[in-house]
């Protein structure tokens, strides 16, 4: 069974109903003892890191997801779910789960080759492949996905970067890969083909 995190911030109904069209069970809980005892969490969420971070430590489930860790759980992240998984945030003030040695930073609105971005970046994009994923091999035909963001995530170990997309003359680390844990910056759910062959392979794990 696939545990999602419901801590008040993210689009949980579009995952379940996702989950659940794949043929998989997609519960959503806030209950600390099973998040900590689960064998696939994600970890949802949209709007601004502070609020997110404090809504997980107001419902004291930020010990259980690092145990769940520990343990080897499978852990995605989505959007927002995915920059928490790093140390901190140019958005707020409060420390992220820590769970990824990364930083979020926000989206230059000027690229490197001098063009203009718009921030938020919305639309569709390829998924570009630095390194093999277990969960967008299966994409490679395609990997086309839907993005609403403002901040990016940065890596410090380049090994962490599972997906990037081009923007500016500039690779954006949009996807990250370590163990058991993994985030997306782009919405699965809301990518049709390509999310689902995504939530596929991560339930398969």
């Amino acid at each position: 069974m696939i545990r999602i995190v419901d801590y008040g911030v993210g689009n949980i109904a579009s995952l379940v109903n996702m989950f659940g069209h794949l043929g998989f069970d997609a519960v959503p809980t806030d209950d600390a003892t099973a998040i900590a005892r689960a064998d696939h969490l994600v970890l949802p969420g949209v709007g601004a890191f502070d609020h997110a971070m404090r809504e997980l430590a107001a419902r004291d489930l930020v010990a259980p997801l690092h145990d769940a860790v520990a343990r080897g759980a499978n852990m995605l992240g989505v959007c927002l779910g995915m920059q928490l998984l790093g140390r901190s945030s140019e958005e707020g003030t409060l420390p992220g789960l820590g769970l990824i040695d990364a930083v979020t930073v926000r989206l230059p609105a000027t690229g490197q080759d001098g063009s203009k971005l718009a921030v938020p970046n919305i639309g569709w994009h390829l998924v570009d492949k630095p390194r093999v994923s277990p969960l967008l091999d299966d994409t490679a035909r395609a990997g086309r996905f839907y993005f609403v963001h403002s901040y990016r995530m940065v890596c410090a170990d380049p090994d962490d970067v599972a997906g990037t997309i081009s923007r500016g003359g500039e690779d954006v680390t949009v996807a990250v890969s370590r163990d058991t844990l993994h985030g997306v910056q782009f919405h699965p759910e809301k990518s049709h083909r390509h999310g689902m062959l995504l939530l596929e392979a991560f339930a398969r794990l």
